[in-house]
């Protein structure tokens, strides 16, 4: 079974917490049975863009040691394969594009195949939801989100507002979520409502379900059966091929009380089969996210 993940924040504390210990190991992955792992460039807490290209030469760095050390990285899931993990390159949160929109074609050499618009503060390209709900996408935002459809970067609307979201639908962008949830069963506004679901489900995009608690459940206090619970809603909301995973890992505190790191992968996925059949656990592990990107790269420009 190929199993693949959307998000993770493990590049960003090799880089900037030298020595933490980490959820996302190799030994994990190959315990887990993961096979394409994405590594999410996240923009840091600091908006300062000196901070911000600091971090991200750091992240490069750690990713290119990562490769020299045996780590294979992939441009597209379906280059995944059963029992060997391979990897994805992501960006979370576009504020470097402050300094032009050739950032964008440093990204697509570097192999970047997704990229979230916002982290939670403001930026050139767009709002993110703890800021303002409504406020629309830039007209650098617009651009830069053309750019990226002709680059084959595909918009991530994870941390994204509401007013962002839909202009992006607007543009005839097929965007995925890296990892969030469903707002209709945890009320944070990080998570996605129904209607951005039914939208999101209806014009082929893609949801990776986030492992972090605090948007799992009102209380904060998860299992597995919680995850499990939230794929189900997106499946009623029309997410049937389209969801998929978004851990999350080595970028929350806290995890689901019954899956700490990769390696416990597949009792999660025992848990699928037995609610959902084997079919629909399959295309939730992993080749949901396959035909995602097949229809994305087939996807006309905005």
């Amino acid at each position: 079974m190929l199993i693949c993940d959307t998000h993770c924040d493990t590049l960003y504390t090799l880089a900037v917490h030298p020595g933490k210990p980490l959820d996302v190991t190799p030994e994990r992955l190959r315990e887990g049975g993961v096979s394409v792992q994405t590594l999410a460039m996240f923009v840091g807490s600091s908006p300062k863009l000196e901070d911000i290209r600091a971090r991200f030469s750091s992240m490069v760095a750690v990713f290119e040691d990562l490769k020299a050390r045996g780590a294979r990285q992939v441009l597209s899931p379906a280059e995944g394969v059963e029992g060997e993990c391979r990897f994805l390159l992501s960006v979370e949160g576009c504020d470097l594009l402050a300094d032009g929109l050739e950032v964008l074609d440093q990204w697509a050499a570097l192999g970047v195949r997704m990229a979230a618009l916002t982290w939670n503060y403001k930026n050139v390209l767009a709002t993110p939801h703890c800021v303002d709900r409504e406020a629309p996408l830039t007209p650098f935002g617009r651009e830069a989100v053309r750019k990226m459809l002709r680059l084959h970067i595909a918009p991530d609307v994870s941390h994204l507002n509401e007013g962002g979201f839909f202009d992006l639908l607007e543009m005839g962008a097929v965007p995925l979520a890296s990892h969030s949830c469903a707002q209709a069963l945890c009320g944070h506004t990080r998570n996605l409502s129904d209607t951005q679901l039914k939208k999101l489900f209806e014009c082929g995009g893609y949801v990776g379900v986030n492992f972090y608690p605090a948007f799992l459940r009102d209380d904060g206090k998860a299992t597995c059966e919680d995850i499990a619970d939230h794929l189900e809603h997106m499946l009623r909301m029309g997410g049937e091929g389209k969801i998929g995973f978004g851990s999350d890992f080595d970028g929350i505190r806290v995890k689901p009380a019954d899956l700490d790191n990769p390696s416990m992968l597949p009792h999660l996925l025992d848990l699928l089969r037995a609610r959902f059949g084997e079919e629909i656990t399959r295309g939730i592990a992993g080749q949901n996210l396959v035909d995602y990107y097949s229809r994305f790269a087939g996807q006309k420009t905005a």
